[in-house]
């Protein structure tokens, strides 16, 4: 097996490191669904929820935590967004009073963004539909193994990409 795990020899030293067919197909495809899966997510949440996508990810992951409040910058790591942008996004979330913010009781450098009960009935209204719009979209086109497929790959992949595993890390439930 060459260095990057497949059975492939490596390119000659004078030759283009080019993509295979199978691997460019494959290349090609991931991209699509990485540039198109987002837009249909944000125009489902857009138009049904008054949220974006990323809006609707920082209200969901602090859904998920007992009690639902994070440090801002691990809420940061667990949504993919910039300190920067989930401050930008914060903000917003604040006007519509689904966050709030305040300093940290341990550390009084950091900020939570805690979960109001407005926004907790938020991501409990909003749920519904982008989890239906979810199947429709992904996962009614695939059978049990396509999903053990796309696990395997994700958990292959995923270490050279995030190899602390905080955005794709979740423990199988």
């Amino acid at each position: 097996m060459s260095a990057r795990g497949s059975s492939r020899p490596a390119p000659e030293a004078d030759e283009p490191p080019w993509l295979d067919p199978l691997e460019r197909r494959a290349w090609l495809t991931g991209n699509a669904l990485l540039l198109k899966l987002p837009a249909l997510l944000e125009q489902q949440l857009q138009r049904d929820a008054d949220l974006s996508y990323f809006e609707y990810l920082v209200l969901a992951v602090l859904a998920e935590q007992k009690p639902p409040r994070l440090r801002m910058s691990r809420l940061a790591m667990l949504t993919g967004g910039s300190l920067s942008r989930l401050s930008h996004v914060a903000k917003r979330l604040e006007l519509k009073e689904y966050i709030v913010r305040e300093t940290d009781a341990q550390d009084r450098r950091s900020t939570n963004a805690v979960l109001t009960p407005s926004g907790q009935r938020k991501v409990l209204d909003t749920a519904p539909g982008h989890v239906a719009w979810v199947r429709e979209i992904f996962f009614d086109h695939l059978d049990s193994e396509h999903l053990q497929q796309f696990v395997a790959v994700g958990r292959r992949v995923m270490p050279q990409i995030d190899p602390g595993a905080e955005i794709a890390g979740a423990p199988d439930r």
